[in-house]
């Protein structure tokens, strides 16, 4: 029996790239074994890619089309993917044709080392200054703010196997992540180098703004190095009043005790009326993520499905 080999692919705005994409998979993934399977998860987009999906249905029953709901994700849509995957074998990867599927057998091949999980590494970015200016600030917040070294040069493509898959998907965080959901399981891995290419259409839809925002659900979901943070200022402010007071006292001893100004003490008011509201702040944060958590609401929705023998 060949191994059996699932292709999982997030879509929003794809619309055009569709059919290379698929070409482009079953060239690749026909050089491993001819039982694979190719799922893609149409995202809610504003445009017509689940018809597009529809239609490669149609030509190949290996195809497998998922469409959410509504726009829950990237990572809420790779999520619904891996829960369709049947493969020994799993690959992750985006469907802007920056994560080449030519690599797949790359990847692949690195596995029969041993190694459970191999993350493609992209050593030579193939994206706007910009681009890579975001995406360096987004991994340097996660990585100071978690307290995990993250790869600027890794995100979702690799190839993962079954029992890798099958942990992430017992993990019932409100919050998705990927790339933290593969690290926290742990498991055997490695990386490979490979080639990243340019965006075959369209723009990426994370500007600073969204990863930014990204990073902060990531953040309250996986870490609470913020709540230690404010735990550290809190000692610092009080040894500082410490000094402080012990300061004073003595200019009260030695009569060289002045009345204070009314801009010190207004500044003083402001300065730390702030922090206690931005303490509050993180702390509500927090317990708005546990709120939605207990919830128990459903990670995603599927709306249609093609080729997977259910239907909605």
């Amino acid at each position: 029996m060949q191994t059996k080999l699932s292709i999982v692919s997030p879509v929003y705005r794809a619309e055009k790239i569709i059919p290379e994409l698929v070409s482009r998979i079953i060239s690749a993934t026909s050089k491993i074994t001819d039982n694979f399977e190719i799922i893609l998860v149409e995202d809610c987009g504003p445009d017509n890619s689940w018809e597009a999906i529809e239609l490669e249905c149609k030509k190949n029953t290996k195809i497998k089309g998922i469409k959410l709901s509504r726009n829950f994700g990237q990572h809420y849509a790779i999520t619904a993917g891996l829960n369709y995957a049947k493969g020994e074998w799993v690959v992750v990867m985006d469907c802007d044709l920056q994560d080449m599927p030519e690599e797949i057998p790359n990847l692949f091949e690195k596995t029969k080392e041993g190694f459970d999980i191999v993350l493609a590494r992209r050593f030579e970015r193939q994206d706007t200054f910009l681009k890579r200016l975001s995406s360096k600030l987004f991994y340097s917040t996660l990585s100071y703010l978690t307290g995990v070294k993250q790869d600027a040069t890794v995100a979702n493509f690799g190839i993962y196997n079954h029992k890798v898959i099958k942990a992430i998907i017992t993990m019932k965080e409100s919050i998705k992540y990927f790339p933290s959901m593969v690290k926290w399981v742990g498991f055997k891995s490695t990386k490979l180098n490979v080639q990243h290419a340019e965006r075959a259409e369209g723009n990426s839809s994370y500007n600073l703004k969204r990863l930014l925002n990204l990073a902060l659900d990531i953040i309250l979901a996986y870490s609470d190095k913020p709540l230690r943070l404010t735990v550290k200022a809190g000692l610092i402010i009080s040894f500082s009043s410490f000094i402080f007071a012990i300061f004073t006292f003595i200019r009260a001893i030695f009569h060289d005790f002045k009345i204070s100004g009314y801009a010190s003490t207004i500044i003083s008011i402001w300065l730390f009326s702030g922090l206690i509201i931005f303490i509050l702040g993180i702390i509500g944060l927090y317990l708005g993520k546990v709120f939605d958590g207990v919830k128990g609401r459903p990670s995603y929705i599927v709306d249609l499905t093609q080729n997977t023998n259910e239907q909605y």
